[in-house]
């Protein structure tokens, strides 16, 4: 039995257990199952450990590997569970041999780490896109993240190995790239000259003509540079969707978040590139329930979507994470929270209803993402009805949508 992992979290977990998996079979590593977890919630780690149960009673002979950030912040948790055999810090996780390690817990401190995996995964193989990781790691402390003690310091990718990288996946027949990271738009800053992401951005189209299509992931509303404005403005190639990690829309909130943005900032970056990109469609990550949280305060969130006008919304309840500044402060009832992220979560479906509707019989440029399913170049899911194989580029025109999904003639 060849290495399998099990993937958690993000897409830059995603891009590194590509990383993984290839390290795995370079080592002749076999019957392992290495779980590559997520931290972002108790939830997250939750199933981690649910999963890492489950895998022990259907593979009672497998060696089961932890890794990932719920591994890297919590390793004797991990360590303590029976079912496991090693577990790895993020740092480690794709080093030669780590997977063959015979230390029960190998996670040494991830701030002492200096560099970033260049890493990329093309995903599931019926999956038309790639991902590839830019930067690692971050230098900011927001009041409820835990994601700085699983990940570090920030840390970019050389710009020359991204270009290699994203050329790579082109020759092998990718047409769309993503650019991933824990905090991609701090990308660059410990590079020599401190190059800015738009600057990263420009080289790939510059460099990788071939490539049709690159797209961000999450970025920070707090950090679009000149560089990258221009490229929106200018570059065909660069989608025209952007995932801000905006988290609330009550300035008192923000604040106690310890964002780097206030609700104006957020509302002015929209409209700037909106400007430069008419076309471009905006989804965020929200969080409800937040400590401290009036109704007053959520209502500014759930009006903030609409003011924005965004397509897309991410609703997280909060999750008072271990050792944070967050979790210390005063919390609010749990039944308060999850009945405030279901009203936000129908906000979000209100947003994406209204975006649906604005596209109808409008003709868009989509790649297939497997038969039946694509996405705009906006990032609007599309049922198809031709039956094509992932990685085709087809133009067609929208004709109504299910409330979820756009449907296309």
């Amino acid at each position: 039995m060849s290495t399998k992992v099990i993937t958690f979290g993000c897409r830059l977990n995603l891009a590194e257990s590509e990383s993984i998996r290839a390290q795995a079979e370079a080592d002749g590593v076999s019957n392992a199952v290495v779980f590559n977890t997520c931290a972002v919630t108790a939830e997250a780690v939750r199933q981690a450990r649910q999963a890492i149960r489950k895998a022990r009673r259907d593979q009672p002979g497998a060696r089961l590997i932890v890794t990932g950030c719920a591994a890297q912040i919590e390793p004797a948790t991990f360590a303590a569970m029976p079912e496991v055999d090693l577990v790895l810090g993020n740092a480690q996780k794709a080093k030669s041999g780590a997977l063959m390690g015979n230390e029960r817990v190998n996670a040494p401190d991830i701030f002492t780490e200096r560099f970033a995996l260049a890493a990329a995964s093309r995903g599931p193989q019926e999956r038309a896109r790639a991902f590839v990781a830019v930067q690692n790691g971050c230098d900011h402390r927001c009041t409820f993240c835990v994601i700085p003690f699983g990940r570090g310091n920030s840390r970019s990718v050389p710009a020359a190995d991204v270009v290699a990288q994203v050329r790579r996946l082109s020759e092998a027949g990718c047409r769309e790239v993503v650019l991933t990271g824990v905090d991609v738009t701090s990308w660059g800053a410990d590079l020599p000259g401190a190059p800015v992401l738009g600057d990263l951005v420009s080289r790939i189209l510059k460099d990788v003509p071939q490539l049709e299509r690159l797209r961000l992931s999450s970025i920070d509303a707090a950090e679009i540079d000149d560089a990258l404005m221009r490229c929106l403005g200018e570059e065909p190639r660069l989608m025209p969707h952007l995932h801000l990690s905006l988290q609330a829309g009550d300035d008192m909130i923000l604040k106690r978040m310890k964002r780097r943005h206030l609700r104006g900032d957020a509302l002015k970056l929209i409209d700037d590139v909106r400007r430069v990109r008419p076309d471009v469609a905006f989804g965020a990550d929200l969080i409800a329930g937040f400590p401290t949280e009036t109704e007053s305060a959520f209502e500014n969130t759930l009006a903030l979507v609409r003011e924005a006008q965004l397509s897309y919304v991410h609703a997280f309840p909060f999750s008072p994470r271990p050792e944070t500044p967050a979790a210390r402060m005063p919390q609010l009832d749990k039944g308060l929270i999850k009945d405030r992220a279901a009203r936000l979560r129908a906000e979000g479906d209100a947003a994406l209803g209204r975006h649906l509707n604005a596209r109808v019989g409008s003709t868009v440029s989509a790649l297939i993402e497997k038969s039946g399913t694509a996405r705009a170049e906006d990032f609007t899911e599309i049922v198809v009805p031709m039956d094509l194989p992932a990685s085709e580029i087809v133009s067609v025109t929208i004709t109504g949508s299910d409330g979820k999904r756009a449907l296309a003639a």
